[in-house]
């Protein structure tokens, strides 16, 4: 396949950007423009080593997740209702996406619409900032089912390239109630399903794209994937409850550029 510093390189990217508001899939087709990765194979290569970002989620919430097999006592987030929770914000996304995978591929997988959606995500998230609400969802365990059906509304937002699974959860979190902490915990966990069904449905559909000579390739990609997103998302976590969206917004509107220029133009 390509080396292994293409791997790595581009593993560091997904893991740093899966779950910050920036677009991991818009700054992977950049980055892939950048290094001549691109094709079906390439798209593909970027999905699976998603794995290792899913992976790092995992570790760092391993008493949430475990939770849901093994409930405690006073815990609503927790065995069957989470589980529910999680399959509600999961349902729209994989739906459209499953509907639209081959037109979505086909049409919104280019620089153009990548740099689009950064800048319109980037005046949502300032939008979003702007609007002053007090929070009606103060921890995770206060989700209810009509909120973690709006997020998941909210995440088909995120088959547009560049727009961000991330910034699109964190917002609709907001927008239905929940403070900024909540939304993004939540988004994280709920980053998992989708991203395990996306990956595997990817694998399934382009395993004869690859062989065995590949597995050294992916390997890298998610080992670096996975390093990236266990720092991304322990730093992202300790900054969510001081800061805004808006610094994330002024980094995307500042890439559109550099975007346009180099890729678009």
């Amino acid at each position: 396949m390509d080396n292994l510093l293409t791997a790595l390189i581009l593993s560091i990217v997904e893991g740093l950007t899966e779950f910050l508001p920036v677009s991991s899939s818009g700054h992977m087709i950049l980055v892939g423009e950048l290094l001549d990765f691109v094709g079906e194979r390439a798209a593909t290569f970027e999905v699976v080593i998603q794995l290792g970002a899913i992976l790092a989620v995992v570790v760092l919430y391993w008493k949430r997740f475990w939770g849901l097999a093994r409930p405690q006592p006073y815990v609503r987030f927790a065995g069957m209702r989470g589980i529910w929770l999680l399959i509600l914000t999961s349902l729209p996304a994989c739906v459209v996406g499953l509907l639209f995978h081959s037109l979505i591929k086909h049409y919104l997988f280019r620089p153009a619409t990548v740099l689009i959606a950064l800048v319109v995500g980037a005046v949502c998230m300032i939008l979003v900032e702007r609007r002053k609400q007090k929070p009606t969802c103060v921890s995770l365990d206060e989700m209810t089912p009509r909120l973690a059906l709006g997020i998941g509304c909210f995440q088909c937002l995120a088959l547009w390239p560049g727009f961000s699974r991330s910034a699109a959860t964190i917002m609709g979190g907001m927008l239905m109630g929940a403070r900024r902490p909540v939304a993004a915990e939540y988004s994280f966990i709920a980053a998992v399903p989708i991203m395990v069904a996306a990956t595997g449905y990817d694998m399934l559909s382009n395993l004869n794209l690859f062989s065995a000579a590949d597995i050294p390739f992916f390997l890298v990609g998610s080992a670096g994937a996975f390093v990236s997103a266990l720092l991304a998302v322990r730093v992202f976590v300790s900054l969510v409850g001081r800061m805004t969206l808006v610094p994330f917004a002024v980094y995307r509107l500042l890439l559109a550029p550099f975007v346009y220029y180099f890729m678009v133009h």
